[in-house]
C-alpha cells in the first residue's frame, strides 16, 4: 500500500516542487498553513508529515504541538530555510524524527523519506 504524506509549507512553490518530487512513489497532500494543516490531518490518514518551521500565524513548532494531541505517532520531518541550530534542536527535542534544510536535493528527500518508511 502507498504511503502518504503531507507536505506544509506556506511557500506555493516548495509545495509544487516538493510534490512533484514524492508523487511517484507516495501519495501527497498539501497545505499551506499549519491550520489547514491540522485540518487536513484530522480527515486524512497520513503516514509522515513534512513540516516547514517558518509559517505566519502557526509555526512548525506549534503545529507539530498541536497535531501530537490527534496524531501523536505520526513521524515529522521538518524543513528548514534557516537551518539554525535553535530551530533544529528545538525540533528534534519536541520528537521530530529528522530535519532537512532548504533547498534540498530531490534525492536526499527521498532518502530520508524512504530511511523513516524504512524504520517504522
Amino acid at each position: 500500500m502507498q504511503k502518504r504524506i503531507l507536505v506544509v509549507d506556506d511557500d506555493t512553490m516548495n509545495l509544487l516542487r516538493t510534490k512533484m518530487i514524492l508523487v511517484k512513489e507516495y501519495i501527497v497532500f498539501t497545505a499551506d498553513s499549519g491550520i489547514k494543516a491540522l485540518e487536513k490531518l484530522k480527515a486524512e490518514p497520513v503516514d509522515l508529515v513534512l513540516l516547514d518551521i517558518e509559517m505566519p500565524q502557526m509555526n512548525g513548532m506549534e503545529t507539530f504541538e498541536r497535531m501530537k494531541d490527534f496524531v501523536p505517532d505520526v513521524p515529522v520531518i521538518f524543513l528548514t530555510a534557516s537551518g539554525l541550530e535553535d530551530d533544529v534542536v528545538s525540533a528534534i527535542r519536541l520528537g521530530a524524527v529528522d530535519y532537512l534544510k532548504k533547498p534540498f536535493e530531490p534525492h536526499e528527500l527521498l532518502k530520508r523519506v524512504a530511511q523513516k518508511f524504512e524504520k517504522k
